[in-house]
């Protein structure tokens, strides 16, 4: 075999020898965190900080009933706490936010690479917090259902929806864990993550949606008298824009139509814009995480492959029966082909 003897150019022998700077820089960051690989960072970073930065924004909401203006109840979105201020709802909201607010902020850090390989109890103890608080956050989401942003079919059968597929997610995440099955955990614990997202998602939807059909000046609906009362306080508009509210029988069940416009009406116009919009919002949202993280999987096989092997060493140390598919996989669950180790390939 000869070998050639011409050097390379200045400009390769440049290349070869000195990386990007800016790639320098960015490993620099991201490496001591656990990131291998730039993508994946650059993802956490959207995703994770879009996620801590909705939660951090709304832990004011804490204070349900507070008198301070970033309270929930002075910073809601109009017409919410007429329905939330008393009874069971009150009861569900407080659970809603007590819980999904802390484990939103939780969740982020059970991304992180580093905090998985260097504080594996930290790993363990805030993922068993976090699946009680998603679960405690979904009943009461399901508690106030019925009258979240108008409590529309559609938003009901949406936040029952997203309570199946977290819950379930959850579920399969903490099976495959504990049968030592790390890649199926990691792709169900990202679905959970995911649909939990959903929730920031659906809040821009909601808000184009009701600028659209502000726009468009057509949508209506209804409202109760008490509600509209409620919501303008001593300054009651009842007379000039709902006479039929001040006058005896002239109501069924004491509703009257509002025109929704987010972008210039009254108050309990803007709450009737965003309750028209939040159902079609919400399983828009749903619908836009559960392709989006199927993508993102599909796309990561490598990882998922690195991890089984990692599962299938921890398994056969355990001595558990089908190593390598311990857990929930295809290839024992359905028809998928046997899988094998890497060094069962290799000696093939």
């Amino acid at each position: 075999m000869v070998r050639s003897t011409t050097p390379p150019s200045s400009m390769d022998a440049q290349e070869e020898k000195t990386p990007d700077k800016s790639v320098t820089f960015w490993q620099k960051v991201y490496r001591p965190l656990g990131f291998q690989k730039g993508y994946n960072f650059s993802l956490f970073i959207i995703f994770a900080g879009a996620l801590m930065g909705f939660t951090l924004a709304r832990l004011s909401y804490l204070n349900i009933a507070g008198t301070a203006k970033s309270s929930y109840a002075n910073s809601a979105s109009p017409g919410e706490w007429y329905w939330f201020r008393t009874g069971v709802y009150r009861i569900g909201i407080t659970i809603h936010l007590g819980a999904i607010l802390p484990a939103g902020f939780l969740m982020v850090w059970q991304f992180v690479p580093i905090i998985r390989y260097k504080l594996l109890m930290f790993h363990r103890i805030n993922g068993y917090v976090i699946i009680l608080l998603v679960f405690l956050g979904n009943i009461g989401a399901l508690m106030i259902c019925r009258r979240a942003f108008g409590g529309t079919l559609e938003t009901q059968a949406g936040v029952g929806w997203l309570a199946i597929i977290t819950t379930t997610s959850i579920c399969l995440a903490y099976y495959n864990i504990k049968r030592l099955q790390i890649d199926q955990h990691r792709a169900w614990m990202l679905r959970a993550a995911f649909y939990l997202g959903t929730i920031i998602t659906l809040r821009l939807i909601m808000i184009i949606s009701a600028l659209i059909i502000s726009m468009l000046n057509s949508y209506y609906s209804t409202m109760s008298c008490d509600e509209i009362n409620f919501l303008h306080g001593p300054s009651n508009p009842m007379k000039k824009f709902y006479p039929q509210c001040s006058s005896p029988n002239t109501t069924v069940n004491d509703l009257v139509v509002v025109h929704a416009d987010f972008t210039g009406g009254n108050i309990e116009e803007i709450s009737v814009s965003l309750g028209m919009s939040f159902g079609m919002a919400l399983w828009l949202a749903i619908t836009l995480h559960t392709i989006g993280v199927e993508i993102y999987l599909a796309l990561t096989p490598r990882e998922s492959n690195r991890l089984r092997q990692v599962s299938y060493e921890r398994q056969m140390e355990r001595g558990f029966k089908n190593p390598g598919s311990a857990g929930l996989t295809s290839d024992r669950w359905g028809d998928a082909e046997a899988w094998k180790p890497i060094r069962e390939v290799a000696a093939k």
